[in-house]
């Protein structure tokens, strides 16, 4: 992918808390495997497959006010042996390592990857505490929770398969019970129209702190396309319902990938800051509106949101979204509902 050009960051000494990225090293035989496999993910591996410190560092530094990142799984460094279940633990190993470089201080007060968000499989049941604690373990600390790809969707045939149902079966639960026991944090990743059943499992496992990845990844391929006012109502409907479960959080972001539809991804020129915050602000707007500064948080899904601007373009177009807002509430929103949610302890 080829780089997007720069702009000067906006707000410069607004400190912020990125809540959501990756790291990668995509080998040739990964991507032989992914061949014809259309996970929004995926295409970014094929055409950005080294995404590790050095690119995380050129983007942290790129002229915003970066204090700290939180990592988010997407299948990187599993173990090579070992049982199937527990070879995610590799994964947080290796963010672990990352976060060590950036301790050490060699690279300044930025302290990236402080929270590690991994994955364990809750269909195990009762069985994943000890994916779990093996994960605690292995994070020194920084491991807050994990998250599950609950994506599905019948019109989409990429996503058409797996368990429409997943979130209300009772294995599942059982798994998600012991988030609670062992007092983690649970990353949803999901589709617009299964914003329903995410109210469900909140209202069942209050005890357990849920964040809403991706601004609830509002649909606009396939069967969505040009129907974004109909997406638009029934997605606002949707988040209002989820506000009321205080225990869940929304993250701002995630809304460059393809499945998102919007007319910025891949543009030709690239587009800007402006323009990108003109095509958000609706959806951001009306999230803020339901959950309030103190529970959302910006995120850069990078490099996974990288075909629609560069990392500083995606800050300057949350900044510029948010250009109203007041001191507390834009610190809250780039910093203070981050660092909480995962408790960095950055106070």
């Amino acid at each position: 992918m080829a780089k997007l050009p720069p702009e000067l960051a906006l707000e410069p000494d607004l400190p912020i808390v990125d809540p959501h990225h990756h790291l990668w090293l995509e080998l040739p035989e990964d991507t032989a495997a992914r061949q014809g496999d259309e996970n929004p993910y995926n295409h970014v591996r094929r055409e950005v497959p080294r995404y590790l410190f050095e690119e995380l560092h050129e983007d942290l530094t790129c002229g915003h006010n970066l204090v700290a990142t939180v990592y988010a799984e997407c299948g990187s460094m599993y173990r090579a042996e070992g049982p199937d279940a527990m070879k995610p633990v590799g994964e947080v190993e290796f963010a672990n390592g990352v976060a060590a470089i950036y301790a050490s201080g060699r690279f300044g007060a930025l302290r990236a990857c402080a929270g590690i968000v991994g994955y364990a499989e809750l269909l195990q049941g009762a069985c994943v505490r000890d994916v779990l604690e093996a994960q605690i373990a292995a994070g020194g600390g920084r491991f807050k929770g994990i998250r599950n790809h609950l994506t599905h969707d019948p019109h989409i045939p990429m996503f058409a398969h797996g368990n429409p149902a997943l979130m209300s079966d009772p294995t599942f639960r059982e798994g998600f019970a012991v988030l609670g026991d062992l007092g983690l944090t649970y990353d949803a990743w999901l589709f617009e129209p299964q914003i329903p059943q995410l109210v469900d499992l909140a209202r069942a496992f209050p005890q357990v702190p849920i964040v809403l990845d991706h601004t609830g990844a509002p649909l606009g391929i396939g069967h969505y396309a040009g129907r974004s006012d109909e997406v638009f109502a029934r997605w606002k409907a949707n988040i209002a319902a989820l506000a009321t479960c205080e225990n869940v959080f929304m993250k701002l972001g995630g809304l460059g990938m393809p499945i998102n539809g919007f007319p910025s991804f891949r543009q030709s020129p690239p587009a800007s800051s402006q323009q990108l915050a003109e095509e958000w602000r609706p959806w951001f707007d009306a999230a803020i509106g339901a959950f309030g500064a103190s529970r959302c948080m910006f995120e850069s899904n990078y490099p996974t949101d990288g075909g629609s601007g560069s990392y500083s373009v995606l800050w300057n177009a949350f900044k510029r979204v948010c250009a109203g807002a007041s001191p507390d509430e834009k610190s809250a929103l780039f910093a203070g509902t981050a660092a909480r949610f995962y408790g960095l302890g950055l106070d």
